[in-house]
């Protein structure tokens, strides 16, 4: 199995040469048990692209492994990890370099409620269909999921398909979300910090009913994801709407007294903004100064086709106190509803147990079938089918969108599924999302994501993930079309 180029990240604080970092890089994933024998590195080519340094240095520290035994020389087919490399030590969890968050006091415990979906259920039958979060069936590889749904059904799967698993999860599946996932997000974690869940919506539910009760506040993006509103309001905590900048969050606004933080820093939902690293550092730095939980959303992370994402905020938690959200639902189909909660033990533990009351866990079937859709290689497959197919969309969305005059007040700085726009003022997107409708356009008007009793009219949002390239020019220009005939008409 060859390994991902994008399990590597250089440390701009690191005090060794680059040479030196690349070594350590390897030397410790495969003392971690990342990488394991056998397995194939990255061309010295690929990574010294990946890294942005010279492809001498990569060779250079290559060879210093093969000498050393980490790695293997095979001849014009590359470096491998050796088979004589050292063999992982028993794990043990590095020392805090600042004192542990006391979690004992972080626990609250409340009843589950439901929300309901607010998507357009005949979304499918419109030509110009600009809204987030639906799939697109001609992107994903139905014929290899079969194949994995049929391998899971065999009977050397069959205990992981058929028996009650009480609160456990796949093996397979939490070993790759391990060993593949997390790392390209700079996120070492152990199976005992992982949690499947269904979908990210779940996860965000867990999270907010085990640390949240009356009385205690959570900070939330200003607009934000219009659901964890309605997954907060569940908690009977005080919520509190935190307007974001162009750079998603701005640390400096959190309130003293603050206890839980959600936030979205790779791509802000939904004006697409990415949070650079001094401001994830700042927010850390925030949190520990009012003692407060950090519950990281990574929405999008594996649509960043336009360059490598920032590590995770997780990855610079240094004190245990960032809670960390993944999905493996944007990246195949919505409907798949996987996702996982990655964080500290005593909140694992509480989130299991609540799990277990709800659904005991996800399907076993559906986790054995990603588990080996995913250990395939066409988890990875279908992510970069949909990076091409995406870059193809809002390069076209973007030259329609600048012809036709249109506002685009976000965009994704890694790429994303999306534009965040905004209309003429005097415009209400809500009765434009009604005239369009008609004219054969779906849009999704602004209002929704926004807090407080009279939110901003103006904005909607443009997604490119369920339209083709071809007819997204005629769409923009009836978007354009229907603003020039009733601009600052709208009732």
């Amino acid at each position: 199995m060859a390994i991902s180029v994008d399990m590597f990240f250089l440390d701009p604080a690191h005090q060794g040469t680059l040479q030196g970092q690349i070594r350590q890089i390897v030397a410790a994933a495969i003392l971690s048990g990342r990488f394991r024998p056998g397995e194939k590195l990255p061309s010295s080519r690929r990574l010294a692209t990946h890294l942005g340094v010279s492809r001498i240095t990569v060779t250079l520290a290559y060879a210093e492994l093969v000498a050393s035994d980490f790695l293997t020389a095979r001849g014009r087919a590359g470096y491998f990890v050796s088979d004589e490399a050292p063999q992982p030590p028993s794990f043990q969890p590095p020392a805090p370099s600042a004192p542990p968050l006391d979690w004992h006091g972080r626990i609250a415990h409340r009843r589950p409620r439901a929300a309901g979906p607010d998507k357009p259920r005949d979304w499918a039958r419109y030509r110009f269909p600009f809204i987030y979060g639906q799939p697109d069936r001609a992107l994903f590889d139905r014929a290899n999921w079969r194949l994995c749904a049929m391998q899971a059904l065999a009977p050397k799967d069959f205990e992981a398909l058929a028996a009650d698993q009480y609160d456990a999860d796949d093996h397979y599946l939490v070993e790759f979300i391990l060993r593949h996932i997390l790392p390209r997000r700079g996120i070492l974690a152990r199976p005992e910090e992982v949690l499947v869940t269904m979908g990210a919506q779940n996860a965000l539910w867990l999270a907010a009913q085990v640390l949240l009760e009356p009385g205690r506040r959570a900070a939330i993006e200003d607009p934000c994801y219009p659901a964890l509103r309605g997954i907060l309001d569940t908690t009977g905590a005080d919520i509190l709407p935190i307007a974001v900048d162009a750079e998603g969050l701005p640390p400096a606004t959190l309130p003293d007294g603050t206890d839980v933080v959600f936030t979205t820093p790779s791509h802000q939902s939904p004006t697409n903004a990415t949070m650079p690293r001094d401001r994830r550092l700042a927010l850390l730095s925030r949190a520990r100064e009012i003692g407060a939980v950090v519950i990281e959303d990574d929405y999008e992370f594996e649509m960043a086709f336009l360059g490598a994402p920032l590590p995770a905020l997780k990855s610079l938690d240094r004190d245990g106190r960032v809670i960390y959200v993944g999905s493996l639902s944007k990246a195949l189909f919505p409907g798949l509803r996987l996702g996982y909660l990655v964080g500290p033990e005593p909140f694992l533990r509480e989130a299991r147990a609540l799990r277990a009351t709800v659904l005991r866990h996800p399907p076993g079937h559906v986790q054995r079938t990603a588990a080996h859709f995913l250990s395939l290689g066409h988890y990875d497959a279908q992510v970069h089918r949909m990076g091409r197919a995406f870059r193809e969309r809002r390069a076209v969305m973007a030259r329609a969108i600048e012809e036709a005059g249109l506002v685009v007040a976000g965009r994704g700085a890694f790429g994303g599924s999306s534009f965040w726009m905004r209309a003429p003022e005097g415009v209400d997107t809500d009765a434009l999302a009604r005239t369009l409708r008609a004219r054969d356009v779906l849009i999704e008007p602004g209002a929704p994501f926004f807090s407080g009793p009279e939110p901003p009219r103006d904005f909607y949002r443009l997604a490119y993930s369920s339209i083709d390239a071809g007819r997204i020019t005629e769409g923009i220009q009836r978007i354009a079309e229907a603003l020039a005939e009733h601009r600052g008409n709208w009732t």
